[in-house]
């Protein structure tokens, strides 16, 4: 089974340094049809103007993922950790029982636009933790390429839950035929550009939920990049 969920009905805030797009009930959006996916809490489609950023605020018991788009993302936090995070960068960090961080566009004057993610862990209390790494464009390329994961992997970063998240760019006669699990259910995000998924046409913002399918196929990419959440 096949579920679309248009980018343009996504809630959508705007606090001037700050433009947001919800996937999933987030802050004062509430949609009780979209309030996560699985393990799949939150994605956030984020453009912070040069200068703008998130004051120090905690979390705890979450698993979050900041995956840049373009620009570059200055992040520093209560466990000592001090990065500045760019295209191509993977960030995970584990609030576990309490972290304070803090998220400011590194630049003065262009954009930073970036999808951060939530998933829920597999217990509360664990101790906080911090990954991040490096996976280029050209690894992405007509693939789909596992940024992170439960047990982790050479490239990607190491997930405190079941899930499984990849990554790819797609454009022109570049396509993929992915197997599905049928007992597992997955999200495609929509990043950037424009793709056609399992025969349905998908844009920047679009998502596409999958049940009890046993193949993804993508194609005719313009300009492409997508998420796919594989959970449990």
């Amino acid at each position: 089974m096949i579920e679309r969920r248009n980018g343009n009905e996504r809630g959508h805030a705007q606090h001037g340094w700050l433009e947001s797009w919800h996937s999933f009930s987030f802050a004062s959006y509430y949609d009780p049809e979209h309030s996560r996916f699985g393990d799949l809490r939150v994605i956030n489609d984020d453009i912070i103007a040069g200068g703008g950023g998130f004051a120090p605020h905690p979390h705890r018991d979450m698993e979050i993922i900041t995956y840049v788009l373009s620009g570059a993302l200055a992040h520093k936090d209560s466990m000592g950790n001090g990065s500045t995070i760019k295209r191509g960068d993977i960030q995970r960090m584990s609030a576990g029982t309490g972290v304070v961080h803090s998220e400011f566009n590194a630049s003065p004057t262009e954009p930073v636009t970036l999808l951060q993610i939530w998933i829920t862990p597999n217990q509360n209390g664990l101790a906080p933790g911090y990954q991040q790494t490096h996976i280029g464009d050209e690894l992405k390329r007509g693939r789909l390429v596992e940024i992170a994961s439960e047990k982790g992997s050479e490239l990607g970063v190491r997930l405190n839950q079941d899930v499984n998240i990849f990554a790819g760019l797609f454009d022109g006669t570049e396509s993929i035929h992915h197997d599905l699990s049928p007992e597992r259910r997955y999200y495609l995000q929509v990043a950037h550009g424009a793709i056609v998924a399992n025969g349905e046409a998908l844009q920047h913002g679009d998502a596409i939920k999958l049940t009890k399918e046993s193949s993804l196929v993508l194609q005719h990419g313009q300009n492409a990049e997508v998420l796919l959440f594989d959970l449990s």
